[in-house]
């Protein structure tokens, strides 16, 4: 990579300071542009002046693989309109380190990005893709509240991964359910960029008329329709928001 870096005419990077650093340890002095996902339309501009001059670019973020929930698509896509070629340098990639150390029972997976903020757009991600393997990212501040939904959702056994600061001196990756890796980061440093990923749901048979018979034993007992959801779910591995809708409703 610094072969590359050192033969370019110009450096396009996310952050012009945090880039220097690395130049700076590897002693190239190459012209630096910057480009971030706020400019990268008007930077498309004059990376193409200078690819038609015949000269070099190289186009690079902080962290990570450009384009890759990073910038970059936007300065591919108008540079491939005018003409240009785009030669892809393989390089750190949070998606790609963290699958290699998961384990997995087939290849099949869905990339999502950024999950949504809000729970009622993460529920329809939750839907939408949960019969094949979901790999997120996501900021160490909103994980816990990721992870709440995702037991509220699926319940507490639900089984999912998650990994952070890859390829950094406090790397972590746990493969564990929802409710024990939850616990974890209770107890634990939550730090870091994190990428995650929700195991494809198993085929568990829903008995809508057994489940419906506990849901009555255990409001006998006095249990509230939460309480209910969280029992049942975690004892039959069953979806927890689909117990509560029946509870709620008897």
């Amino acid at each position: 990579m610094s072969l590359i870096l050192k033969s370019v005419d110009c450096i396009a990077c996310e952050d012009t300071r945090n880039t220097r650093i690395l130049l700076d340890k590897y002693d190239i002095s190459a012209k630096l542009l910057d480009c971030h996902k706020f400019n990268e339309k008007e930077r498309s501009a004059k990376i193409s002046e200078i690819l038609g001059e015949n000269g070099t670019v190289a186009l690079v973020s902080d962290a990570g693989t450009p384009a890759i929930c990073d910038p970059g698509s936007v300065v591919e896509r108008e540079l491939i309109k005018m003409g240009h070629k785009i030669v892809p340098i393989p390089g750190a990639s949070a998606l790609t380190a963290f699958l290699s150390a998961v384990p997995r029972e087939d290849e099949f997976f869905t990339f999502i990005g950024f999950m949504p903020r809000t729970k009622q757009k993460r529920e329809e991600i939750f839907e939408k893709f949960k019969n094949i393997k979901c790999i997120f990212y996501e900021s160490p501040n909103r994980l816990k509240e990721l992870l709440s939904d995702i037991s509220d959702y699926f319940g507490d056994q639900k089984q999912i991964a998650i990994g952070r600061e890859l390829t950094k001196v406090f790397e972590e990756i746990k493969t564990d359910t929802v409710e024990q890796i939850t616990e974890y980061y209770e107890n634990n440093i939550l730090k870091g960029e994190v990428v995650g990923m929700i195991f494809a749901e198993t085929e568990t048979e829903f008995d809508e008329i057994q489940v419906k018979n506990d849901i009555k034993t255990l409001k006998k007992q006095g249990f509230s329709a939460k309480d209910i959801s969280k029992i049942l779910s975690s004892l039959k591995n069953l979806p927890k928001n689909k117990i509560y809708e029946l509870a709620a409703k008897d």
